[in-house]
């Protein structure tokens, strides 16, 4: 069965927001309902799923702490999605509840958007990846040791804001 948020973000171009900021004024009005929104991410039409990752991150810049109890369920089920809108979305997410986050939680969000940075093409994907994970690297040797060799790899890529974002996070690290 359609839930009422699904409905609501199905249809349209794929590249339109939609009814996507009514489904956020709605969720923003009600925080019980950001639960429906999520379980949007089940969704069968990858253009709902979209516009589900774009309403999150609305949701989260206005009242972060609906996000909170959701933490667990969006590493580990949103995380294995195959969509780069869910992929490039989760660093945001991650960043913005991380005052929230219970040390695994940080744990297991790090590990997901490394397998993102070492395995994924999208370029989105790859930019929102490379602000997250260059940012925690500066304070983590690890992950910085980690992290160089990609970005080495990502400032020769022929998309030239992937280049740009890995020469930075490079020049950072380095300075």
């Amino acid at each position: 069965m359609i839930n009422e948020f699904e409905e609501m973000l199905t249809g349209g171009h794929p590249n339109s927001l939609g009814r996507t900021i009514e489904v956020v004024d709605i969720v923003l009005a009600d925080g019980r309902r950001f639960s429906e929104l999520y379980d949007c991410y089940s969704s069968e039409d990858e253009v709902v799923r979209l516009r589900v990752s774009n309403a999150m991150r609305r949701v989260q810049a206005e009242q972060p702490e609906l996000l909170v109890p959701f933490i667990d369920r969006l590493i580990n089920e949103i995380g294995e999605l195959d969509q780069p809108s869910a992929q490039w979305t989760l660093p945001k997410l991650f960043e913005g509840a991380e005052a929230a986050m219970t040390s695994d939680q940080k744990s297991k969000a790090l590990a997901l958007v490394k397998r993102n940075l070492a395995n994924n093409d999208d370029w989105i994907v790859l930019n929102n990846s490379i602000e997250y994970l260059a940012r925690l690297a500066k304070d983590n040797a690890d992950l910085q040791a980690w992290l160089m060799p990609h970005l080495e790899r990502l400032s020769s890529e022929t998309r030239k804001s992937v280049a740009r974002r890995a020469q930075r996070a490079l020049a950072k690290l380095k300075g």
